[in-house]
């Protein structure tokens, strides 16, 4: 397993949102006009204050991230797909 799969398995979706954020050379202020979402929701998602995130909203950063859904699921929750 490559170092990159070993940390996604540990990292929620707001710590995979950072680091995709970041890759991308995007602020959070940035991803939220390029998603719909407010700063403060993007912060809060990121810091795993507000885990119950919706699927549109989910879409939204995705496609703002250049990535699928999926690219911003621990990879415990990809079994099921």
């Amino acid at each position: 397993m490559d170092f990159f799969k070993s940390l996604l398995i540990q990292m929620n979706i707001g710590e995979i949102i950072k680091r995709r954020r970041t890759s991308e050379g995007l602020t959070q202020v940035e991803l939220s006009q390029k998603s719909a979402l407010s700063q403060s929701q993007i912060s809060q998602v990121e810091k795993g204050v507000s885990e119950n995130i919706t699927i549109g909203n989910l879409r939204n950063i995705a496609k703002a991230l250049n990535c699928s859904v999926i690219d911003l699921l621990p990879e415990s929750d990809k079994k099921f797909f």
